[in-house]
């Protein structure tokens, strides 16, 4: 009796201890808690590119929502080959129409979900090119063979016989004509005054785009190819060496290094330059074809561009024959910069004429000195430049930078890159405005030390190899750089002259 009640007490309490052990078990939260399922998604790309002319591009979107919409921002030229979808991985096929207008596009594809935050995608689309339709004619209709007469000079060679040049500015090349920025038409008379004060090279910046008689075919006018081939004459008929250029003309080249640009620019160039080169085409020598004037480029990208029209040059003029076979050709560094040109000018057009080319660069350093017209933000005009020439009491019109020590360094920098190597350089442009308001001895020591700069300019020029030509736009008021009166063909600036001819001493 008493064994039974025992076991009978035992199951109980183990009974107890075990039912205990259980709601201990049950308090003390030892079963893991079931966390709820965190919502995702995502798609395999946040942007789209796409080319003008229109395509597809496929997207994945991953997700564990129940549900989801997709839709774009404008209907108008995208397409989706779905609007919706559920939890898994889905490909959606997002459609570009064609772009038909020259600006480029954006708009968004937003994929969208109750459950979570919604997903947006760019899609960008190009513009639309035009296609170049004016291939223009062939105006090398009547090349010859090469023809070597008078033409034996190197680059190196001509350069030696080539002095100090003068710049007819604002004439040929006017937006307007010959006139039309108050200089006189150009007469034999000036060209004659001009060799007679001490300058033997004559540069002509030109205008051919508004000189066109059919702008469809980019047919240059008669009458305007026979109106330079005179102004060249005057000049060889001096015994002048003489550089025809296209010079800004609107700008369709130089503010165009582009490859938006490129197929275009290069028909017009090879289409000008064949016209250009068969007309003046029996000159010898003393005629040189420089390519452009200060074509606008800042990288590599855009001085690549720049060569293929230096490129189109060389083969438009070579390909005519004659004299130009052989003649010596001129190519403008990017900006005509002296710093970009170090930079960026690795690497000239090819010529299958050894010894033939040039490159002409130009100088306006400091422009607070020579060509800025009044006080900015950033800085004040100099009026007075080089080292001995600083005013004591006008000290804020001093030169700040761009004095002699830097000047020095860029042109010894031409030197290295270009002459050591056989490669003339052109100093195509340099001067400095002559500010004629100024009074007492402020004027006179301005006048003192822009005669300073231009000699300095001249010497350094010639010490480094390079062939200075003097920019001279005719004006001769406040701010201008005539050294000559066009109008009655007597020298206007005789102290600036004089300047420029002691640099040659």
């Amino acid at each position: 009796m008493i064994k039974r009640i025992s076991t009978q007490l035992i199951f109980a309490i183990l009974g107890l201890a075990s039912f205990g052990i259980l709601a201990c078990s049950s308090d003390s939260g030892s079963t893991p808690d079931v966390k709820p399922l965190v919502k995702t998604l995502t798609v395999n790309v946040s942007t789209i590119d796409f080319i003008n002319a229109g395509s597809s591009s496929d997207i994945t979107i991953t997700t564990t929502v129940d549900s989801w919409t997709i839709s774009s921002s404008d209907s108008s030229w995208i397409q989706l080959s779905k609007t919706s979808g559920t939890s898994g991985s889905t490909s959606v096929s997002v459609t570009a129409a064609a772009n038909t207008v020259t600006t480029a596009r954006s708009a968004t594809i937003t994929v969208s979900s109750s459950q979570v935050a919604s997903v947006i995608i760019t899609v960008n689309q190009a513009a639309f090119v035009p296609p170049v339709t004016n291939t223009y004619p062939n105006y090398n209709t009547n090349p010859i063979a090469a023809d070597a007469t008078g033409m034996s000079s190197t680059a190196v060679q001509l350069a030696a016989k080539i002095k100090m040049g003068w710049n007819i500015g604002n004439t040929l090349e006017a937006t307007g004509g010959e006139t039309a920025w108050g200089n006189p038409k150009v007469t034999k008379a000036l060209i004659d005054l001009v060799k007679a004060n001490g300058f033997n090279a004559i540069r002509i910046p030109c205008s051919w785009n508004q000189n066109m008689a059919n702008s469809s075919t980019a047919q240059i006018k008669a009458d305007w190819l026979n109106r330079v081939k005179e102004v060249v004459q005057y000049c060889v008929d001096n015994d002048m060496y003489v550089l025809v250029n296209i010079h800004w003309d609107g700008g369709w080249l130089e503010n165009n290094c582009t490859n938006a640009k490129k197929v275009e620019n290069n028909a017009k160039q090879k289409a000008f330059w064949e016209q250009i080169a068969t007309s003046l085409r029996d000159f010898d020598e003393h005629l040189l074809f420089a390519s452009a004037n200060e074509p606008n480029v800042d990288d590599a990208t855009q001085m690549d561009v720049l060569n293929s029209y230096h490129q189109t040059f060389i083969d438009a003029v070579r390909a005519t024959g004659g004299k130009n076979a052989n003649r010596t050709l001129v190519v403008q560094g990017p900006s005509t910069d002296i710093d970009k040109t170090n930079k960026l000018m690795l690497t000239l057009p090819v010529d299958n004429v050894a010894n033939r080319m040039m490159v002409e660069i130009h100088y306006y350093t400091p422009w607070n000195f020579c060509g800025m017209e009044k006080d900015e933000t950033w800085g004040k005009m100099f009026y007075y430049w080089g080292a001995n020439y600083h005013s004591t009491t006008d000290t804020a019109h001093n030169a700040t930078y761009g004095e002699e020590t830097e000047l020095d360094k860029l042109f010894k920098s031409m030197k290295t890159q270009f002459v050591d190597k056989g490669i003339p350089v052109v100093l195509g442009e340099f001067g400095a405005i002559r500010r004629s308001n100024l009074t007492g001895s402020d004027l006179t020591l301005h006048l003192d030390s822009r005669a300073f700069f231009l000699k300095y300019v001249v010497k350094q020029a010639k010490a480094n190899g390079m062939l200075p030509f003097y920019w001279d736009a005719g004006g001769m008021g406040n701010n201008g750089s005539a050294l000559f009166n066009r109008t009655n063909n007597t020298i206007f600036d005789n102290q600036a002259l004089t300047g420029l001819l002691d640099g040659l001493k």
